[in-house]
């Protein structure tokens, strides 16, 4: 598969088969996933592997909070049929946390670090592009609150829990999605 197809083609899944993924599938994906760019080469990612059926019972349960606490404050009412069983179904769920003392030369900069955060992205893109090219499918998932996530996960409060990566066998072909022209998104300044 090329590199262009796999980024094209890629889609989030939200049906996944309780077919088990390999721990050598796994593996390949985590070795993609640390070839990713990183301020200064800091690497400032962990990778959790998540297969527990009570741990992924606790993280839907934060999702449904979550969803709940989101519905209030938007008032986005199709956030009211937006099912997360995926996070029960899927066969394993990568948790990528974050260590922000390894941001880079951005953490003596006024805002916040965020290159550790903008590494740990880059990673789940390998991530995300491998799965596709193994033949499963994988969601990237943020919907959760870091604290509770941290408590969840039994994870240090100096790092983040900057996403959790679903992956599996996909039950349904994923929709595709439209994606704007270049030129509407892009600024040309010479």
């Amino acid at each position: 598969m090329e590199l262009s197809e796999a980024i094209k083609e890629r889609r989030s899944c939200r049906s996944f088969l309780t077919l088990p993924v390999s721990d050598a599938t796994i593996e390949q994906i985590l070795e993609a996933a640390i070839w990713a760019p990183s301020p200064l080469n800091t690497q400032p990612w962990e990778f959790m592997v998540i297969t527990s059926p009570e741990i992924k019972e606790k993280i839907f349960s934060e999702g449904l909070r979550c969803k709940e606490w989101a519905l209030e404050k938007s008032g986005w009412k199709w956030l009211k049929g937006y099912q997360m069983d995926f996070l029960r179904s899927a066969p394993v769920i990568i948790a990528v946390i974050g260590d922000p003392r390894k941001s880079g030369v951005d953490m003596f900069m006024e805002e916040s670090p965020t290159g550790y955060q903008h590494a740990c992205a880059a990673a789940i893109q390998n991530m995300l592009l491998t799965t596709h090219e193994l033949g499963l499918g994988s969601l990237w998932f943020t919907f959760y609150d870091k604290e509770a996530m941290r408590g969840i996960l039994d994870i240090d409060q100096d790092k983040v829990p900057v996403a959790l990566v679903c992956i599996g066998k996909s039950g349904a072909e994923p929709t595709p999605t439209a994606r704007k022209a270049v030129e509407k998104k892009t600024t040309y300044m010479r």
